[in-house]
């Protein structure tokens, strides 16, 4: 049997090696490259991190906040290769949350899926 760590380390290495990761880094490399792409990238990724701060410390989020986070989104969904960059970061991120879901499963099925507590 494999050990455990060489298969982690073996997907993480075909992650790195996967075209989604490879645009990504391309795209990220782009944006680095750019210093008013750049500028824009790290406020909006700043107000991502403020908001989700905010929501997991229980504060509420203002009208204010929102408003400026919405006029941020609308900015990087008019600029070409952040917008790109943000789509190819979801389909990473559901690669993930597929692989992970597929680590967690032997003990989904030694303890049973908890039931959703809004259910």
């Amino acid at each position: 049997m494999a050990n455990i760590y060489d298969v982690a380390y073996n997907l993480e290495q075909a992650l790195k090696e996967s075209e989604d990761f490879k645009q990504l880094k391309s795209l990220y490399d782009q944006i680095n490259s750019d210093a008013s792409s750049k500028r824009l990238f790290d406020s909006f990724r700043d107000t991502q991190l403020q908001l989700q701060q905010k929501q997991m410390m229980g504060q509420e989020i203002t009208e204010e906040e929102v408003q400026k986070a919405q006029q941020q989104f609308n900015l990087i969904q008019q600029h070409d290769t952040i917008s790109k960059l943000m789509e190819v970061e979801q389909r990473m991120s559901v690669i993930i949350n597929d692989i992970n879901k597929i680590i967690m499963k032997p003990l989904e099925e030694l303890y049973g899926v908890p039931e959703d507590p809004q259910q």
